[in-house]
């Protein structure tokens, strides 16, 4: 992983280097990597010198920041009456995510205990980085929806209690998610990360990149001696798809022509394909039958996709207190997101704007202005509903009891956060 997440990770080589990195045809090839003559590597612009084996970077001026542009507008919410979700707030009461996971709250507890335990206590260093990220917060969705689908298949098959196995799958992946934070923290050279200072910050970029890998490499470990082969090729999939999809960001960053099929691609890689596998490995372990196991798989896809057209459209239209992060970070660095690719439908100008990278004064007041304008966020929204909507259908194979109760909540969590 060490070169995936090297903060001057390198795209700017030979065709030959940028070929291996996953993309899907050669008709692509040039179009997502030369672009107006130029080779993209992070957020800057590239400008070649063939003298030198490997390029130097030539970076324009960054943008202001975006939190007073974005506060200036405000979404208009379009309920679509086909889908089969109720997401209207004036028909409940919000959505505690507490209250979701009151069911698996000691499930939970014990997972804390265990996480920097098993981080490996021989490395201080190591031993103060988990602390850092871990005691910055976070809901733990990913561990929850792991206790949550293990009890509500377990019940399928009448068991007592999780399974070792079950708990120790939540911790492998709450452990591969706090690696991949770190990574994308060093990746997009963020200095908050939910209210805090990153790992990098703090630490320093080699020491966050080692801390991230050894995350990766100790979770693998533990995977390993789960001893079940399905799981272990199924998570170590997710590792592949992290890189994979960290490789497609930076290969399409200002590429206008980017489709939502590649979004949604790129989404899954970064984010779905981590939820789906751990929702599908707890079935795994309650030994229902693989009708059932796939549509936990789908269950978790769905609702990934879901989760991060959510926070995609969150980018736009919260503040940096509320994301715990720098608002209007994706799009001030080229990574084109939902509402950005449903705005270029209908503004050309906008396209004008991004080919620009925002190196005019007031360019991105301008593209924020003309992304809601042409219903952008809308769009997105809709799209998020519709990824929920199927996740709930996903869930009709499981028995109704306070487990499947909570994991339809989640759902509903995840959209009132745009309502």
């Amino acid at each position: 992983m060490m070169s995936l997440t090297c903060r001057n990770f390198d795209l700017c080589r030979t065709r030959l280097d940028l070929f291996a990195c996953g993309c899907s045809s050669n008709e692509n090839y040039s179009r997502l990597l030369f672009k107006s003559g130029s080779r993209r590597c992070g957020a800057r612009k590239l400008v070649c010198n063939p003298s030198s084996q490997v390029a130097p970077c030539r970076a324009f001026a960054p943008v202001k920041t975006p939190v007073a542009v974005l506060n200036d507008y405000v979404p208009v919410v379009v309920k679509n009456p086909e889908l089969a979700l109720d997401t209207n707030p004036n028909s409940s009461s919000s959505i505690s995510i507490t209250s979701l996971l009151e069911v698996v709250a000691d499930d939970l507890l014990t997972l804390n205990k265990n996480l920097q335990s098993i981080v490996g206590a021989e490395n201080p260093v190591l031993i103060s980085a988990a602390e850092q990220i871990f005691s910055a917060g976070g809901k733990r969705m990913r561990p929850a929806l792991v206790f949550l689908v293990a009890r509500a298949t377990a019940e399928i098959k009448h068991l007592r209690d999780l399974t070792p196995e079950h708990r120790r799958l939540a911790e492998i992946i709450e452990m591969i998610h706090t690696a991949s934070l770190i990574h994308d923290d060093v990746l997009d050279d963020s200095s908050i990360r939910r209210g805090k200072e990153t790992i990098h910050q703090i630490y320093g970029t080699r020491v966050a990149i080692l801390a991230g890998d050894f995350m990766f490499a100790q979770s693998s470990w533990y995977l390993a001696n789960l001893e079940n082969l399905e799981v272990i090729k199924l998570i170590s999939q997710v590792i592949k798809d992290f890189a994979s999809g960290e490789i497609k960001q930076a290969s399409s960053l200002f590429d206008c022509d980017v489709t939502l099929e590649e979004y949604l691609m790129k989404s899954y890689y970064k984010t779905a394909s981590l939820i789906a596998s751990s929702t599908k490995g707890a079935a795994i372990f309650s030994g229902v039958d693989r009708t059932v196991c796939e549509q936990m798989y789908d269950f978790g896809r769905n609702l990934g996709l879901s989760f991060q057209i959510v926070d995609d459209i969150l980018d736009f239209t919260q503040s940096e207190e509320q994301l715990g992060k720098p608002a209007g970070i994706d799009l001030t660095k080229g990574n084109l997101t939902a509402p950005v690719i449903f705005a270029l439908e209908k503004e050309p100008k906008l396209r004008e704007i991004i080919d620009t990278e925002f190196s005019e004064a007031g360019s991105f007041d301008e593209a924020v202005n003309l992304i809601f304008k042409s219903g952008g966020i809308t769009r997105a929204q809709n799209l998020a509903r519709e990824k929920a909507d199927l996740a709930m259908q996903n869930l009709k194979c499981l028995p109704q009891n306070e487990f499947r109760s909570s994991l339809e909540g989640m759902v509903r969590y995840n959209l009132e956060r745009i309502d």
